[in-house]
């Protein structure tokens, strides 16, 4: 093995420390990953994989000129493992970028577990010496020692939010008399299962789920505890409570929708997406909740299209941890404090699957920076990926809150582009052009890019 001094320690397995894992590796240097799954669960995970997708299945819009889509691209130029592998066991969803959850994760546990820089400890990480170097990704789902650890590091407690999952349904459960394939606006051929509501249906529905019984929410030690949400992943019962039209105009919104039965669109409808590539689960979109399981089931079968559902998995709700980012990291990612240490992933204060994996990335270009006694690069504020190392290291530390990628994040155009590109399509196809290009010129400039024509071959793992 390499000198341990230039061994990088990564701490979590999921998205952002599966990046990051690969990112140091394939930079020529040694890799301990420790992963504490299957010896110990976190509730909301239910494999040992690594890379496992808990909440939806989705890595969202993959569609030109939108903000999820710039920070696809940048991970394309950047080498990323993981979009790699996202891409190669994708399902049909529209315009989005969805994975078969379980042959995806698989795929990066073969990549990783063979990989000759990676060693693999299945095993819970208690201790972190600052001065090794470490990426701290961890994940929202820390342990109860690490979390303690974590806090003892940073010198202050950890914050927290509540995420909630998605239920999935048998696919031969779905009721297709009432239940129709279609895409919204036609995008996407039939890649949705759309379950047509009438406003009777809707109401029934309604008055059913606002007094629907949830779960208390608890903390570490088992104890109630306020429940704090993140607004993009609300569970669907609170969203109810914001006002009888709501879900109407979020989750359930039916326009670009036409029911084949009345040639309408619908008073409201409700999605489902592929699960996996054998089209035998459907996951219930923007359905999270975090209902008594026999609630969930009672509300749920009232939907048309889903009066005799089986359920793969209900959904439910699950404690996140992050830090205060912009009293502890640079955009660097790595610590004030300790510069040896970096945080990558939702622990770090993003939310987001894709999020995951650019903090993963950046944090694993600046660890193996580091061992080689280079100077770490904060990756261009004008890309996705240096508009969230940004908002990390600069956002109100006493309103800190998780973000993803938006157009909101990227720096405005200047008044003189603004002249010129007066529609908004326009303006953000400029954000985005002007994005990627600094984002390849970044990874050029500081020796970071790779030819794709060196990529290693990765085997993906063959579905069942």
């Amino acid at each position: 093995m390499n000198d341990p001094a230039q061994t990088v320690n990564v701490i979590g397995g999921g998205l952002a420390g599966s990046e990051a894992a690969w990112q140091v590796a394939r930079r020529g240097l040694q890799v301990r990953l420790f992963e504490m799954r299957p010896l110990q669960t976190t509730g909301a995970h239910r494999t040992g994989d690594l890379a496992e997708l808990v909440c939806s299945n989705s890595l969202k819009s993959d569609e030109q000129n939108t903000a999820p889509r710039l920070l696809k691209d940048e991970l394309r130029e950047g080498g990323s493992l993981l979009i790699r592998l996202a891409e190669a066991a994708a399902v049909p969803a529209g315009g989005a970028l969805a994975v078969d959850r379980e042959r995806f994760a698989a795929s990066v546990s073969e990549a990783l577990s063979s990989h000759p820089n990676i060693e693999i400890r299945r095993q819970e990480a208690f201790h972190i010496n600052p001065d090794e170097i470490n990426v701290i990704a961890a994940g929202p789902l820390a342990s109860r020692a690490l979390s303690k650890e974590i806090s003892r590091l940073t010198g202050v407690d950890g914050l927290y939010f509540y995420d909630a999952i998605s239920p999935v349904v048998e696919g031969d459960t779905i009721n297709f008399e009432t239940a129709f394939r279609a895409a919204r606006y036609g995008k996407g051929g039939d890649d949705y299962v759309n379950c047509p509501m009438s406003r009777d249906d809707y109401d029934r529905f309604y008055d059913a789920l606002i007094i629907a019984e949830a779960v208390p929410a608890h903390n570490q030690s088992g104890n109630e505890e306020p429940e704090k949400y993140f607004e993009g992943c609300l569970p669907i019962e609170e969203l109810a409570r914001r006002g009888r039209d709501t879900l109407r105009f979020g989750p359930m919104k039916p326009v670009g929708l036409e029911d084949p039965r009345t040639g309408r669109e619908p008073y409201a409808a409700v999605q489902l997406r592929l699960e996996n590539l054998m089209a035998d689960a459907y996951n219930i979109v923007g359905f999270q909740c975090h209902l008594k399981y026999g609630e969930q089931k009672r509300v749920l079968q009232l939907i048309p299209g889903l009066e005799r559902a089986e359920f793969i998995r209900f959904g439910q709700m699950h404690r996140n941890t992050f830090i205060c980012s912009p009293r502890l990291l640079r955009e660097t990612l790595q610590m004030k404090a300790h510069p040896r240490v970096l945080f990558a992933g939702q622990i770090s204060g993003i939310e987001g699957y894709t999020e995951a994996m650019a903090t993963g990335m950046l944090a694993g270009i600046n660890a193996a920076r580091i061992a080689h006694g280079l100077e770490t690069i904060a990756a261009p504020r004008e890309s996705a990926t240096g508009s969230l190392a940004f908002y990390l290291a600069n956002a109100d530390a006493r309103n800190f809150q998780p973000a993803n990628t938006t157009f909101a994040l990227l720096p405005p155009l200047s008044a003189d582009d603004r002249k010129q590109s007066r529609r908004k399509t326009d303006r953000h196809r400029v954000q985005v052009e002007r994005g990627l290009s600094a984002f390849r010129d970044w990874l050029r400039q500081s020796g970071e890019s790779f030819s794709r024509q060196s990529w290693p071959q990765i085997p993906l793992v063959a579905a069942e």
